[in-house]
Order: C-alpha cells, then structure tokens, then sequence
C-alpha cells in the first residue's frame, strides 16, 4: 500500500518536514556561487531553499564578465507568492543586483519583522563604481537596519564601513562590528582575517564581545563561492534551531570540509564541494545490488541517444 502525506492538522508530522529558507539572490551558470551555492548548502545542511532569483551572472569559474539585475516587480511577484503560502523559518540576503531590489527585500523583510534576516555581502569588486555605491547606499540605509547577522570579509567589510580607518594595526571584527551596529545590525560574522604562517582567522563580534572564532590553514589554490557557501549555512542552521555561537561554528566547519574537497570543473578557480558528504567509501553497498540482496539488470553497454530530434 502507499502511504498518504500526513494531514496538515498533525504537528507531530508537520515537525518532521525541513525547516523553510527563503533566499534572494543572483544565478551563476559556473555553479560556483550564488542561488546554485544556496540551494545546495541549503539542502546538505537539512532546509528546504525557497530561492528567489533577483538576476543572473555572465560569469566562468575564472571571472564576472557581467551582470543582468531583474526587474524589482519580478523579485516582489516571487517573493510575496510564497511567502503567502509557505511558512519561512529565516530570510537570506545574497547579491541581489541594484538598489530598487534591495528595497523591495527591505520592504518585504519590514512586513515580516518577526523572521531573522542574514545578508551576505560579496566582494564587488568586478562591477562599475558608480554601481557599486548606489547599491551600498542602499544596503546600508535599508538592509543593515534589519540585519540579524551580517557576513562578509574583512578587506570587503572594511572598505564599506570603516572608509576612512586611520588606525595603526586593521580594523579589529569587534571595530567592523561596531561600524555595523550603528546601523542597527548586533552580529557580524568577519571571515578572511589574515593572521601569521598561512593562516585566516573568521571571528563572530559584536561591539561589545567576540562570540566565537576559529582560525584556519590556507588552502593551495583560489576559491570561488566560498561566502555564499558559509552564509547560506550559517542561515540553515539558524533556521533548523541552533543558537547563533553554535550555528556559526558548525557553519565554519562545513566551509573548511567543502573547501578540503573542493574541485575544479573548469579552467579556472577551484568550487567548494557542498556535497563532499555524499561521496562513498569502497566498502559500502555496491551500486549493482538492490537493497535486497538481488542484482539489479546491467547497464553496461547502454548508449545514451544523441539530440537528434526531427521538428
């Protein structure tokens, strides 16, 4: 017999489903990043990504050529669809391409004051300056006065919040922290921070107190989609119930393992492998036999038809 879905009205069976993330942000056809990074860090840490697409990359594993920003009607007509129907446990900000995006997610995040908001800010580098600092104005005014918990690097986060820093070591986290505060954001999560033989340290802080920190032994090679990867864990674990100390290590602690397997699908920089977990030792159950102990029918040999379909 096959089983029914549980009635709607039974808790019990409602509890067991994955918690419900909604995320904006941009596609990125290398895979490397953005909704691509989301949903699937997402999905290996336990949450069900309700993925809004704000606009897509022209981009390789190498570099962004460019960036192709969705109407702000587009993103609201996907957000308010489900987020009228389905239950959302937290809210993840990624890059989401111009200043009228980031204030329909802001007006969208007002409306649902009670949902925790995480917003990723990533190295912008590559796009036109005049872009660049519209998009920031509005971040700022708009966004970072809903944040729950700011990510970002150090140099990125530096850059924007402390501009005109005159002191004579870097701008400490819990200094970043401080700069975000006053915008109304009480956590930030600062990762990169360079640190003596090869090593990076990422620190939790708010103005007052570090919270947690963990340093980490730089990896050979250059990563695409390493902030987007933590972010979106970090929201994940948020959303499954963990505490903030507790969410934000185990997040770093996944980065670490994506980064140790990463891989390089193309020619260029390396990809965090979000499901390094999936991967199975020689001794498990082998492929060819069912699970009850019968040999499944052979595919060897099978050749998988060419697109050749007449119109």
């Amino acid at each position: 017999m096959t089983a029914s879905p549980p009635p709607e009205s039974d808790p019990s069976a409602l509890a067991q489903h994955p918690v419900c993330v909604m995320v904006f942000n941009a596609s990125d056809p290398s895979g490397a990043g953005g909704l691509a990074a989301d949903i699937s860090t997402m999905t290996s840490v336990g949450c069900h990504p309700c993925a809004v697409l704000t606009g897509a990359y022209a981009r390789d594993t190498r570099n962004i050529f460019d960036h192709f920003s969705l109407d702000d009607e587009a993103v609201l007509e996907q957000a308010r669809a489900v987020l009228e129907d389905v239950p959302i446990r937290l809210i993840k900000v990624g890059f989401v391409g111009s200043p009228e995006n980031i204030g329909t997610i802001a007006a969208l995040a007002a409306d649902y004051a009670e949902v925790p908001l995480v917003c990723y800010l990533p190295d912008l580098s590559w796009w036109q300056e005049s872009l660049i600092d519209s998009y920031l104005d509005a971040f700022r005014e708009l966004l970072l006065p809903q944040t729950s918990v700011l990510v970002g690097n150090h140099s990125t986060l530096w850059r924007w919040l402390l501009p005109d820093w005159e002191g004579e070591h870097s701008p400490s986290a819990r200094d970043i922290a401080a700069a975000a505060a006053q915008m109304g954001t009480p956590f930030t999560l600062v990762t990169g921070i360079p640190q003596p033989q090869q090593m990076v340290e990422n620190v939790l802080a708010s103005p007052e107190v570090v919270l947690g920190s963990g340093s980490f032994e730089l990896f050979d090679g250059t990563f695409i989609g390493a902030g987007d990867t933590l972010s979106a864990a970090l929201a994940a674990l948020l959303a499954t119930g963990s505490d903030l100390g507790e969410a934000c290590g185990e997040a770093l602690g996944y980065l670490d393992q994506c980064l140790e397997n990463g891989f390089r699908p193309g020619m260029g920089h390396v990809v965090p492998d979000r499901l390094f977990w999936v991967v199975t030792d020689d001794d498990t159950t082998p492929a060819d036999a069912d699970s009850d102990g019968t040999d499944s029918h052979s595919v060897d040999g099978f050749v998988f038809p060419s697109h050749d379909t007449q119109h």
